[in-house]
């Protein structure tokens, strides 16, 4: 017991705790040092974010403190500011929803409350004061800062949990978390609400806080908190790069260290917006963005919950700048997955949508690694074989392979010629057979010569099999006389 209280007394301080401490000084401007809290399951309440010290979380209100107010309609334009503020000191009080009955009068009377508050942002019927936007932040602060549940790998002990097939964790404080985030959505793309003022509550700190809120299971928190932090990062300039560098420092952690975190498709849906942004001649920035984050994320196991998210991104840098292809499909090439099927149809759909905007002369530095591996996709089970012949439907593809059919074709017919005469899939057949037709159409004499060296090397590969075989033979017979000898 007295090491337990010697322990104790010297505990490691959080990750929050640290990161607080780091972000007091923080520059604003969004320098290079960038930390991101990852102990939202850790510990801890809401911690106030302009006074330092925690914020106060009542789970359980005196009796009286939590009576129903009356609307901003019934009441003076004069009194509604003190009024928007007595609101505010209602629903600052948290309750325990694990139990339904509990508290069921007050919780109704709250939520009342949060309907009346957002309406009166949304109506714009009057320009809040900033002593209300500060304690309208640090309202929002204390509902939605707090600890997330257990993930459910750490509730089941299943390190295999497939995040496609298992039901989404609803939380079920849920009817007041919703009313909550959307009063700050409100406030965020209302009107009357000046920057100028606004960035002092919604600062660095309170970003991050947000982004620490992905990692929520509840699909519904993680949409509010995508269309919350984008309209942070459109109104508020000066957060563009502190936020980059913060979804990047997640987006790392995830990739390298832990591969587990809920809100990746999330993230990659604003990313996706604000690479659609970016002005050209493209900074360097995001070029190393690209190498360093978009490209290793097709690394982790769980890349199918966010893929599609991934390849738009990813589009999206060859589109605006078509020099980075090769960059892109090396890249592909170099996290290609072995043994897992439904991962190679995904590399394969997002190769088409990279290859649809490629130019010629980027699409010959890296044609011969790619058509390595595309026939090797063609020798594969009947569903990669499938999509990848299926990159022949696509007449841009088709023209790029035409114009260098002379390298291509010698990489690919063997792969061809093995589907026709062994693939037992009629599907595979007939789309293979397009194909080896679409060649001769091409260059009917590149064919012929392709298919006199493929007979040449097979019929060179039966002759040393025969040796082979012949050779065996002879040593079994030798070894079998020997034996004889012996035994005589």
């Amino acid at each position: 017991m007295f090491k337990k209280i010697i322990k104790g007394g010297h505990k490691k301080p959080s990750k929050s705790d640290a990161y607080d401490a780091a972000m007091s000084g923080q520059n604003p401007s969004g320098g290079s040092n960038v930390t991101v809290n990852h102990a939202s399951r850790g510990g801890g309440g809401a911690n106030s974010l302009h006074g330092g010290s925690p914020t106060t979380i009542v789970t359980a209100p005196p009796s009286g403190a939590i009576e129903p107010l009356p609307s901003f309609r019934d009441v003076p334009a004069l009194d509604r500011q003190n009024l928007f503020l007595r609101k505010l000191q209602i629903c600052c009080f948290q309750f325990d929803f694990s139990d339904t009955l509990k508290s069921a009068r007050e919780k109704e009377v709250k939520r009342q409350t949060l309907l009346d508050l957002v309406d009166y942002i949304q109506s714009g019927s009057g320009k809040i004061t900033e002593l209300c936007q500060e304690e309208m932040i640090k309202m929002i602060s204390v509902n939605i800062f707090r600890c997330l549940p257990p993930g459910s790998h750490e509730n089941t002990g299943n390190e295999s949990v497939d995040p496609e097939e298992d039901e989404p964790f609803l939380d079920p404080s849920w009817p007041h978390l919703q009313l909550v985030y959307e009063l700050l959505l409100r406030y965020i793309v209302s009107s009357d609400t000046e920057t100028k003022v606004a960035k002092r509550y919604i600062d660095h700190l309170f970003a991050l806080k947000l982004l620490d809120l992905f990692d929520s299971e509840d699909p519904r928190e993680r949409e509010y908190l995508k269309m919350i932090l984008h309209r942070i990062y459109g109104k508020f300039m000066l957060h563009r790069p502190f936020i980059r560098k913060a979804i990047n420092n997640i987006l790392y952690r995830f990739i390298y260290e832990t591969e587990r975190h809920s809100g990746i498709a999330e993230f990659l849906e604003i990313l996706g917006s604000i690479i659609n942004g970016f002005a050209l001649p493209m900074k360097e920035e995001h070029k190393m963005f690209l190498v360093r984050v978009l490209i290793p994320l097709h690394k982790p196991k769980s890349v199918s919950v966010y893929h599609q998210q991934l390849s738009y991104c990813i589009t999206q840098f060859v589109e605006k700048d078509y020099r980075l292809t090769d960059t892109v499909i090396r890249g592909l090439l170099k996290y290609w997955p072995v043994i897992n099927c439904q991962k190679e149809i995904l590399f394969l759909g997002e190769l088409e949508e990279v290859l649809e905007a490629t130019q010629p002369v980027e699409f010959q530095r890296c044609l011969v690694p790619l058509f390595r591996q595309v026939a090797r996709c063609l020798n594969s089970s009947f569903q990669v074989a499938e999509r990848a012949l299926f990159l022949w439907n696509n007449e841009h593809i088709v023209d790029l392979i035409a114009q260098n059919r002379t390298v291509i074709l010698p990489i690919i017919f063997k792969a061809l010629e093995k589907n026709t005469q062994t693939h037992w899939n009629q599907a595979v057949n007939g789309l293979t057979a397009n194909v080896r037709r679409m060649f001769m159409e091409m260059d009917e004499d590149l064919f012929d010569e392709c298919l006199r060296q493929y007979e040449e090397k097979e019929l060179q590969a039966r002759d040393t099999e025969e040796q082979r075989e012949l050779m065996w033979r002879r040593l079994t017979d030798s070894a079998a006389q020997t034996n004889d000898m012996a035994v005589d």
